[in-house]
């Protein structure tokens, strides 16, 4: 909280004048985060039709989220822990929600053919495990953009979930020879 109230240019006391505990604080960053992916990723790919596309532009907006300045916020998943029992149910049928949204899109793709033989529940939580771990390894000023590694992202997890086109086989054209 020092380090908080510091970087704001506030003191402690000051930041609890507007929060009344570490918990408090916590649940609202959090849902700071949730919001931005619902307003940023859910809200925009709710209105593609085409599985496929929905997923690929889920995984590209949820990667720049997660990559931005702001992407700090995907570390504080490990901390719901620390939440009243009250205010991490909330953030946890959030999540949930998040959750079923991607595993529905996987589970559409397996409807239609279009995934690999792969369990959508697992799929879906290393999809979003991949997603989430970014903050962990991507520099801002880094060599590789923001766009650049969520649409390497996207092309890696499509890559592995999606099966293979299965192209018919060409007409073979029997040639004569000419007499």
């Amino acid at each position: 909280m020092s380090d908080l109230a510091r970087s704001l240019g506030m003191t402690k006391a000051g930041l609890y004048h507007y929060f009344e505990s570490k918990e408090a604080l916590l649940f609202e960053i959090m849902s700071y985060g949730l919001d931005r992916v619902r307003d940023e990723v859910v809200v925009p790919v709710r209105s593609i039709r085409d599985p496929e596309e929905r997923l690929r532009q889920l995984i590209i907006r949820h990667g720049r989220i997660t990559t931005r300045g702001q992407g700090a916020v995907a570390h504080l998943g490990d901390e719901i822990r620390a939440l009243p029992s009250s205010a991490r149910r909330q953030i946890e049928q959030r999540m949930r929600a998040y959750f079923d949204l991607v595993r529905g899109m996987l589970a559409e793709l397996k409807a239609a053919g279009r995934l690999r033989n792969v369990d959508v529940t697992v799929a879906t939580f290393s999809l979003l495990g991949m997603i989430l771990w970014l903050p962990r390894w991507f520099r801002q000023n880094g060599r590789l953009s923001q766009d650049k590694v969520a649409n390497e992202l996207a092309n890696f997890a499509l890559g592995g979930l999606l099966a293979p086109v299965r192209r018919s086989p060409r007409a073979v054209r029997i040639i004569k020879p000419r007499r």
